[in-house]
């Protein structure tokens, strides 16, 4: 991405706008400075494109939203449901969904389960479920929603028995991303072209949105 990417942090008065963001995300205090600072920065197909990630939303829109985001963050289950209706609301964007489980075991758990429930294609469901919580998750309880989500339990612990490796990968490859890009914690998003670390309301989405529109239509 490099020259490509531009964050918002470069004018003051978006400064303004968006509240700066960071002071809500739940902080990754694991990972050394200079990992992060070693890290190479992905391209934007890397980021974008990569067919293993889930797309919610209009998965032919005109703007992409990539967030990078943990079950067990506090601040990724309050932004949700906004998240969502902004993305309904408009219609015209791409919502692809990084699990970047830094928030300890049970959230690995967590992201490797819902990325299981791809094979069989309930994905979306089991996102929603294991956000649709209002407390910490735990093993025994990500089992019980994602079986009231409608999930065959069998079948996601077959498939993450056979994909395990790939699931890894996976999740390694968002990790990457994220050091890549400088991301300290979740949520952090793209928007467009800008880089987004942190919580905005709904009101701050669309305007962000309509930012990165207009900054595509510029180049």
């Amino acid at each position: 991405m490099g020259k490509n990417m531009s964050k918002l942090s470069e004018n003051a008065s978006r400064r303004e706008v968006l509240g700066l963001l960071g002071a809500g995300a739940a902080v990754l205090g694991a990972m050394p400075r200079a990992a992060l600072a070693q890290a190479r920065e992905p391209s934007e197909a890397a980021v974008l494109r990569d067919p293993d990630n889930p797309v919610l939303g209009n998965p032919d829109g005109d703007i992409a939203i990539v967030e990078w985001f943990d079950y067990n963050c506090p601040y990724c289950r309050k932004l949700e449901p906004e998240l969502r209706q902004v993305v309904q609301d408009d219609g015209k964007v791409r919502l692809v969904l990084k699990d970047w489980p830094i928030l300890g075991p049970v959230s690995v758990t967590a992201a490797r389960m819902a990325l299981a429930c791809k094979y069989q294609d309930k994905y979306a469901q089991a996102h929603d479920a294991l956000f649709g919580v209002s407390s910490r998750l735990t093993e025994p309880r990500i089992n019980e929603l994602l079986k009231d989500a409608g999930i065959d339990l069998d079948r996601a612990r077959r498939d993450l028995d056979a994909k395990g490796k790939t699931i890894d990968a996976i999740l390694a490859r968002i990790n990457a991303q994220a050091e890549g890009l400088n991301f300290r914690g979740t949520p952090s998003f793209i928007v467009g072209k800008f880089r987004v670390p942190g919580v905005l309301s709904m009101d701050q989405f669309a305007q962000v949105i309509a930012d990165a529109r207009k900054a595509k239509a510029g180049n």
